[in-house]
């Protein structure tokens, strides 16, 4: 819940790693920026201002303390799951697999 810009490498295609929430549900993606521990949700550049307006003592982190983060569910996802076996949850990992 959920990017300067990390992503992660699969193939020739780029997963950003914590994309805005409030952006998200309105099927846009921007990277987010800041992490608000109260409401558990990632927030772009441009949503910062209105998270904070209505949110002014909601503690936030920016991405030097992306250590802080809870892991999305999108990303919790996509690290759990195979790339040969998309219908499946990781197992084992195995480097010629």
């Amino acid at each position: 819940m959920a990017t300067a810009l990390s992503s992660v490498h699969k193939g020739s295609e780029f997963v950003k790693d914590y994309c805005c929430d409030a952006c998200e549900s309105k099927n846009i993606v921007e990277i987010a920026e800041m992490y608000c521990e109260i409401c558990l949700k990632c927030i772009c550049e441009n949503c910062i201002y209105h998270h904070g307006q209505l949110n002014a003592n909601h503690g936030i982190y920016g991405r030097k303390d992306k250590k802080k983060w809870s892991l999305t569910k999108k990303m919790a996802n996509f690290i759990q799951t195979c790339d040969a076996h998309t219908d499946k949850k990781l197992e084992m990992f195995c480097e010629g697999h």
